[in-house]
């Protein structure tokens, strides 16, 4: 990825976009803000305690920095399902669209962005239909399909053809750092109908899932195989992103955004 600086606000751009005229993305970190500890600096979470007028002050410095209109900013109310909506314009009266946690849209005035503290951010961008999406995938996500889900929302909605979707695997906590439980194991067993190079086992017995892998491995199985992983892990990175397992749960949340530019 490439890192970017805008003003004091710091992001990541994928490679295959960063140079992108057809449209404007970041993985934001949370260096930049005015948020205070625990939510140091540029904390987006309205839920986790922070004051509310410092996160409004942190989304417009992101919006700025992505010339995006606040106005035609999209969001949904994050439940860690596999739920994808299409996002036309927002609620009248309200700041998320639905409780979901995928969107896609081929608007090119409407901005998606959705937020993460170890939860693997997805984005898709489809330059034959133009249109573009996002999602948010932590383990009950990842199962359920969430990734694959977004992939055909772009299908039905757009007509999109999934070989010519590109999609980018965002910084989230990396499979070094992420214990998980039997439940999750056989979960994992249950959607993919395997666990290797999804699982892996330390000497004690532990086990450990690789979200990238297996968000990976449901884009190839939709077709879609114009796949960038980041490979930045949240939880080894905490002078950079917001890890909800590293920080033990007192901590802010990141953000991605991606806004097609119109043409």
């Amino acid at each position: 990825m490439k890192r970017v600086q805008s003003d004091d606000v710091v992001y990541y751009q994928f490679e295959q976009w960063a140079k992108s005229d057809a449209l404007t993305h970041g993985v934001f970190t949370r260096i930049g803000g005015v948020s205070e500890t625990p939510f140091a600096s540029l904390n987006v979470g309205g839920t986790v305690g922070d004051d509310p007028a410092a996160v409004q002050e942190n989304l417009r410095r992101i919006y700025d920095s992505m010339e995006a209109d606040e106005q035609e900013v999209c969001t949904v109310w994050q439940v860690h399902s596999a739920d994808v909506v299409i996002a036309d314009q927002r609620v009248p009266g309200r700041r998320w669209l639905a409780r979901a946690d995928g969107m896609v849209t081929n608007q090119p005035e409407v901005t998606l962005t959705m937020r993460f503290a170890d939860c693997v951010p997805i984005l898709f961008h489809d330059p034959t239909q133009r249109a573009i999406g996002i999602a948010h995938a932590g383990w009950r996500g990842t199962v359920a399909q969430v990734t694959a889900n977004t992939v055909q929302m772009m299908v039905d909605a757009f007509g999109s053809d999934p070989a010519d979707i590109q999609a980018a695997i965002g910084p989230s906590i990396g499979p070094d750092h992420y214990q998980v439980g039997e439940e999750v194991v056989q979960a994992v067993q249950a959607a993919f109908g395997t666990t290797d190079g999804l699982i892996a086992r330390a000497a004690d017995g532990s086990a450990y899932l690789d979200l990238w892998a297996a968000n990976k491995l449901a884009l190839e199985r939709v077709g879609v195989h114009q796949i960038e992983v980041a490979e930045i892990c949240t939880a080894t990175n905490t002078a950079e992103f917001f890890s909800h397992r590293a920080e033990k749960g007192k901590t802010g949340r990141f953000c991605a955004v991606i806004k097609m530019r119109a043409q």
